[in-house]
């Protein structure tokens, strides 16, 4: 059983960072795709980006954005320390939401952020709200 704990959320003005961290206990994920996801008031929960057990995100090798965070957002992972990043720049309003982190054993449908079936373990959740 895998546990997920995000931290690193806040208040944040618009064009501000924040970096995001989720931490795994309980198993080792190092071999598990994992995700951000987020939800806003009222809105679905949506993917926000996903991350290969062995990604290169510096070279962007298994990693994938969804369209409205893409040169924003940098999905990471430390797989010696069991935690996943969420490097958030150039922040907006719209970027309010609750964020999520998820781990799947399997990688199938990895890049499309639209499946979170797959996801089968999940956080707590980090509030993060960026003001104008």
């Amino acid at each position: 059983q895998v546990q997920l704990v995000e931290s690193g959320g806040g208040s944040v003005q618009a064009g501000g960072s924040l970096t995001l961290s989720c931490a795994a206990s309980g198993a080792t994920t190092a071999n598990y795709c994992m995700a951000w996801f987020r939800q806003a008031p009222g809105k679905e929960r949506d993917g926000v980006a996903s991350i290969t057990p062995r990604a290169d995100p510096a070279a962007g090798i298994g990693t994938a954005y969804d369209d409205s965070v893409k040169g924003r957002f940098t999905i990471s992972r430390d797989n010696a320390k069991s935690t996943l990043y969420l490097q958030m720049n150039s922040l907006k309003p719209e970027d309010t939401a609750i964020y999520y982190c998820a781990a799947s054993p399997s990688c199938l449908s990895w890049s499309d952020l639209r499946v979170s079936s797959p996801y089968k373990y999940w956080g707590q959740g980090t509030q993060v709200t960026v003001s104008s």
